[in-house]
């Protein structure tokens, strides 16, 4: 299975040889593809042959691009995840309304309780309250709990000043952790033969992410989490820890597995739910 999280940070080359990621630099480094589960390409001197991006999409390797800023930027997903994709995008498009907000809700309801569980580590009182919102989920959450509970859950774990957007190091932070989080999750989608534009609840035309950004939503407090008990300055290497999250072990069930295994799992489940309707058997990760 593969593993490994690559960031490439300097000027060189990246080519394909005898089945190894070939990097050369002012070093020369090999890498098996059958390790890399993710290639981050930081720096915008990078050059890459062809034959090494045709060898990455065959091997369903994750990889992002950076902008000049170092921020993720782009990202290379295959055309075709898999032999039946025609009929996998048949049954996205002919899932049910009424499936669709079940699920949503679920989702909600699990990225709620996450948030919960973040703050009573912490000892908030504002905890009561999410326990009260992840209770009043409807499907479909007509009545934005989700939202709600964002609002009270940031305040509660930065601070009242702290606002989504504001450039700031925490946004940074966030940002940069929710960019490789979601590629993750573009990963599996595209695996598995759907869409990605094709969301439940997010739905904006300007977005081609807008499933993964759906199934991403319980996730994203493992990068909440990080950056709270970790905040420092966004350095390389702050960045480097943040990626290296998807490597972090949490537990599915009874097992113990890594974040990008978790995320196969849940992402599997939510799919077999969309197609009939059981949101109970949705597998969520635990810390």
């Amino acid at each position: 299975m593969s593993w490994r999280v690559v960031v490439v940070t300097g000027r060189c080359k990246l080519e394909y040889k005898l089945g190894c990621l070939v990097c050369r630099g002012e070093q020369l480094k090999k890498v098996f593809l059958q390790e890399i589960d993710t290639l981050i390409v930081e720096s915008t001197s990078v050059s890459m042959t062809a034959a090494l991006l045709c060898e990455l999409v065959k091997a369903k390797i994750n990889v992002l691009f950076c902008d000049e800023k170092h921020n993720p930027h782009a990202q290379l997903l295959a055309l075709h995840g898999r032999h039946d994709a025609s009929g996998c995008l048949r049954r996205q498009l002919h899932w049910r309304e009424e499936e669709k907000q079940s699920v949503w809700a679920r989702i909600v309801r699990l990225k709620i309780e996450r948030q919960r569980q973040l703050l009573e580590e912490q000892s908030a009182a504002q905890a009561a309250l999410l326990a009260r919102y992840e209770s009043e989920v409807l499907p479909g959450d007509p009545a934005n709990r989700e939202g709600h509970a964002a609002k009270v859950y940031f305040n509660a774990l930065f601070g009242l000043p702290f606002k989504r957007g504001d450039n700031t190091f925490l946004n940074g932070a966030l940002n940069y952790g929710y960019a490789v989080l979601l590629s993750a999750f573009n990963r599996e989608v595209a695996a598995n033969g759907f869409l990605t534009q094709l969301g439940i609840a997010h739905k904006n035309e300007f977005n081609a992410y807008n499933f993964s950004c759906d199934l991403m939503e319980p996730f994203r407090i493992l990068v909440d989490r990080f950056v709270f008990l970790t905040g420092q300055e966004l350095t390389p290497d702050y960045k480097h820890a943040l990626s290296n999250l998807l490597n972090e072990q949490v537990r599915v069930g009874k097992e113990r597995c890594t974040v990008l295994a978790a995320i196969g799992a849940y992402c599997r489940s939510v799919f077999r739910a969309l197609d009939t309707g059981d949101t109970e058997s949705i597998q969520c990760y635990e810390l």
